[in-house]
């Protein structure tokens, strides 16, 4: 495990400090798992980036014309 030393606005702290208290966790466990859920969302916005190079609308057309031609189910329904 790394030690991270990090300067923080006092108003952000007091924040941090009366969240993590309130959720029952120590500043470190809060600060660990908000860094933790932005790392997914940038990565996962990556993921997406590559994923939509490779798409084909021909592939897509396909795929969309194998969906039956159906009345939506009653709670489906705008």
């Amino acid at each position: 495990m790394s030690t991270l030393s990090l300067r923080l606005p006092e108003s952000l702290h007091r924040k941090i400090k009366e969240l993590s208290k309130a959720e029952n966790i120590s500043i470190n466990q809060f600060i660990t798992s908000a860094l933790a859920e932005k790392l997914s969302a940038l990565l996962t916005e990556e993921y997406l980036e590559k994923r939509a190079q490779r798409a084909s609308k021909a592939k897509f057309k396909d795929a969309l014309s194998k969906v039956p031609d159906v009345e939506p189910e009653e709670g489906d329904k705008l």
